[in-house]
């Protein structure tokens, strides 16, 4: 016989999303009226991310209608760029760090799903973003990578796998095409 999907199986009970249920709706309603939206006091987002549990550092630049999942698993170093409509879908932990750049409409994504299993078994990997690397526009990093230190992922690339330090991505899945170099 085969096996098909069969969702009223799954179950992510094992999932600690962290904080009580009270915590994530006020957090949700927060998200919504200060993040998701076109509210653009950034000094606001970054006291209200610190308020929920973040580790934010300073020079931070939070664009409008960007959406964080939960700001108790995310860590932004000094002098982040996060641009309009970024998605930080943080089942896992996120790290942003220093200088690195999460350019507009770019998805986060720290969660999956598990295509071989019957019950469609949720899948949950952090994601780290090194000093000075750049997620371009449009682009997709899945669940469990690192951007590796001043990486560039291009306009609309998606990261399955680790990228190396100084190399710049580009495609689906993202290929490696070349060095970085940066001029002074």
């Amino acid at each position: 016989m085969e096996l098909k999907t069969d969702l009223s199986k799954f179950n992510n009970s094992w999932y600690k999303k962290g904080g009580n249920p009270a915590k994530r709706l006020c957090w949700y309603m927060v998200n919504a009226a200060f993040f998701n939206s076109a509210f653009p006091v950034n000094s606001a987002k970054v006291f209200l991310l610190r308020l929920f549990g973040a580790r934010v550092g300073q020079g931070v630049v939070i664009k409008p209608f960007v959406n964080v999942k939960y700001p108790w698993n995310l860590k932004i170093g000094n002098h982040v760029w996060i641009g309009e409509r970024v998605w930080i879908d943080n089942l896992g932990f996120v790290v942003l760090n220093d200088n690195s750049c999460v350019s507009q409409g770019a998805m986060l994504l720290c969660g999956n799903h598990h295509y071989k299993k019957v019950a469609f078994d949720l899948i949950v990997g952090n994601i780290t973003v090194e000093e000075g690397a750049w997620i371009g526009a449009k682009c997709v990093v899945c669940p469990g990578v690192k951007i590796g230190s001043h990486a560039v992922l291009t306009v609309g690339s998606i990261a399955t796998s680790n990228l190396l330090p100084w190399s710049i991505y580009q495609g689906n899945p993202a290929q490696k095409i070349k060095e970085r170099v940066i001029k002074g």
